[in-house]
Formats: structure tokens, sequence, C-alpha cells
């Protein structure tokens, strides 16, 4: 009847991050929310597709992320897609600040999670993939699947 207690629970994922850009480091980062934001984020209603962060003036700020407005909030309810401050250290923000700048990579929140009852968000920095390494990396993938599917099978047959 025990059952393990799972730390952290996904609220949100940016699949298509993996599919568009090469992702390198990732950070994890707090984000200032107000209260009917927790409440809908909590609730999964959370959208990471065209999110992105940016460093401006010594701060980390997550951009275009759709948290849904709460279905009992009032008048006080939140405004979807606005500017969300990241909470990170300032050696991070600081390293951030220096690989979007003079590496030209992106900053992409991958997932938004729950973590000791906290809202967190992962950060990653990314390069933009073209579509010929898009193309590459799908085929990639599908000769490792026909290369799994054939050991499978021989294994089956002896």
């Amino acid at each position: 009847m025990a059952t393990k207690y799972d730390p952290s629970k996904v609220l949100s994922d940016n699949r298509p991050a993996g599919h568009n850009f090469f992702l390198f480091d990732r950070y994890e980062a707090g984000i200032a929310l107000t209260g009917t934001e927790v409440k809908a984020a909590k609730g999964g209603k959370v959208q990471l597709r065209d999110a992105y962060a940016s460093v401006e003036k010594g701060e980390a700020w997550l951009l275009n992320a759709h948290i849904s407005e709460y279905s009992h909030g009032n008048m006080f309810n939140h405004a979807p897609t606005r500017p969300r401050k990241l909470l990170l250290h300032r050696r991070e923000i600081e390293k951030l600040q220096a690989e979007t700048r003079e590496k030209g990579l992106a900053l992409v929140p991958t997932r938004l999670y729950l973590k000791n009852g906290r809202i967190k968000c992962e950060i990653a920095v990314a390069k933009g993939k073209k579509f010929h390494d898009k193309r590459e990396a799908e085929r990639a993938r599908s000769d490792e699947e026909e290369a799994r599917a054939a050991i499978r099978n021989s294994k089956h047959r002896v």
C-alpha cells in the first residue's frame, strides 16, 4: 500500500523544442507568478509552444508563455501572455546573457513542473535547426527504430 512520492510533476512540456532546436545547457529557474496563474498552471492550463526567454537589464524573463485565465478568477485574473520574471542566480543570468549575445543562441523553455510545491521552469540554451538538420534527425531516428525491430525479431526466432 506504500506509494512512492514523486516530488516533481510536469505541468507543461515543450516537445517541439527538441525537434526545432539543438538543446545544450539546461537551467532550472523559479518563476514569479500571481495567485490565479499558479491555480491555472496547477490545473495544466499552460502552453509553452511559442514561448522563449530573454535577458534584459540583468533580469531573465519568460515571454509569450500562455497560461490560461483561471476559471474561478474574478476581475483580478491575469493576462494570459504577460512577461513573467525568471528567478535565477546572478552568475547564471550573466552566463545566459553572454551565450545569447556572443554566440547568437536562443533561450527556450522546455518544461514547466512542480518541485516541492513550487513551480519551476526548465530553460535550455538552444540553436535553431535548419530543415536539412530536422530531416537528418528524423532519418537517424527511423534507422534506430528499424535496427531495434530487427534485433527484437532475431531474438524471437532463436
